[in-house]
């Protein structure tokens, strides 16, 4: 253990953490004790989430809204109480502009497909930037090849931040949106959302931030930011998978068309004429993920017994603790060194593809992500096919960082 581990962050006990995961007491093959820095493709489940789903499958469960019977309503109860915590969480002004998805893939294309097409024509602009994960890149590239907009892309600089004065000089009088990162999944950037909210309006141009990255590290809250759309999944955030948000303002998603139809979204059906529910369940077409969402509420229930603000210092000494580490071993280069980002560091080593690091790190028990983590873009920006992305979760601790140090360290030597 290195003398950094000693070091111990007001108001957030590490050790107490750890214990909430269950997962961290698991030994991988071979017999080595689990390492996990993968947080930023999938977090861990601390067990409140886990008890949460466990008890709605084994005493709870039922379909929701549409039954009258007791299960049915206490299903439907925790269902919608589960939104109004997402509400919270975000910081929005009603639950009706909280809308469920299965991930921010599913609620980014929602917005394409139906704010966009009713609302973009060709020749209009939607501006991305150079770090955009795919999810924020091929549904407007759909949209442009059903509608003929034009998607602008905003650069960044050589440590992975934006470039402000390119992002301004990408309006023009035909901008009609900007979709954008908050927090970079390959690089950890945190990008300047507010003041890029505030530079889209006074263009008069509408905002969807993707968010998925930035919930788990930052406090959101979307009316302090006037976001119009703002998305995220709840995998990221300690909940299960296969349930997501959309939040936007209340009047563009009352103007929006459904994004899809068949029940639960409607308010009358005939053969001639079908008629919509209101929001939220306008966009909530079939049976939901009840289960998810619940488990979503849960894992934002947890969080909130946390002082966010002492886990967020625990996690940036704990990446200048990392940083530090692999700046003192050769052939390590990082990707992504802005000034402000999350706990996550992308790196490749000499000679090595990020495919073997990954996989001899795998054989210590270390799991990292390696590969262009949907986002080629910005492995073409830096011209490397791929990288090694080790990402912090609540639970990482100056252990994990020094077991992947040297694991590092066992790659050279194998590549040397």
């Amino acid at each position: 253990m290195s003398s950094a581990a000693s070091i111990n962050t007001p108001s957030f006990d590490i050790e107490a953490i750890r214990k909430d995961f269950p997962i961290l007491a698991e030994t991988m093959p071979g017999g080595k004790k689990l390492t996990f820095l993968d947080s930023a493709a999938s977090a861990q489940k601390p067990q409140a989430v886990i008890d949460a789903m466990a008890n709605v499958y084994g005493h709870e469960y039922a379909n929701i809204h549409r039954g009258v019977y007791y299960l049915s309503q206490i299903a439907t109860d925790h269902f919608e109480a589960a939104r109004r915590k997402v509400q919270g969480f975000l910081g929005a002004a009603h639950d009706r502009e909280i809308i469920f998805t299965r991930n921010a893939t599913e609620a980014i294309n929602l917005v394409a497909a139906s704010w966009g097409r009713a609302n973009l024509k060709e020749g209009d602009q939607v501006i991305l930037s150079e770090m955009e994960h795919h999810a924020n890149i091929v549904p407007w590239q759909l949209l442009r090849e059903q509608t003929g907009i034009e998607l602008v892309v905003a650069p960044i600089d050589d440590d992975g931040a934006l470039i402000w004065e390119e992002f301004e000089n990408c309006f023009t009088d035909r901008t009609k949106l900007v979709a954008m990162t908050h927090v970079s999944n390959a690089l950890g950037t945190v990008t300047p959302i507010a003041d890029i909210i505030r530079t889209a309006h006074d263009h008069g141009t509408l905002v969807l931030v993707d968010g998925s990255q930035a919930v788990p590290h930052i406090d959101v809250d979307v009316v302090a930011l006037d976001a119009d759309f703002y998305v995220f999944t709840g995998h990221k955030l300690y909940g299960p998978s296969g349930i997501g948000v959309l939040y936007g303002k209340e009047a563009l998603l009352e103007a929006m068309p459904p994004y899809q139809g068949g029940g639960e979204m409607i308010a009358t059906v005939t053969f001639e004429k079908t008629t919509y529910a209101e929001l939220p369940h306008k966009f909530e077409a079939g049976t939901p993920n009840i289960v998810g969402a619940i488990g979503l509420g849960a894992a934002i229930d947890y969080l909130a017994t946390i002082d966010r603000a002492a886990a967020n210092a625990h996690e940036q000494a704990l990446l200048a603790y990392t940083n530090e580490q692999l700046a003192g071993l050769n052939s390590v280069r990082i990707y992504g060194t802005a000034p402000q980002k999350v706990g996550l560091v992308s790196f490749t080593i000499d000679g090595a593809h990020p495919h073997d690091v990954g996989t001899i790190l795998d054989h210590e028990g270390i799991a990292v992500r390696a590969g262009h983590h949907c986002a080629q873009p910005v492995m073409d920006r830096f011209g490397v096919p791929a990288t090694t992305r080790a990402s912090f979760g609540l639970h990482s601790d100056y252990d994990d960082v020094d077991t992947l140090v040297s694991g590092i360290k066992l790659v050279q030597e194998i590549f040397g």
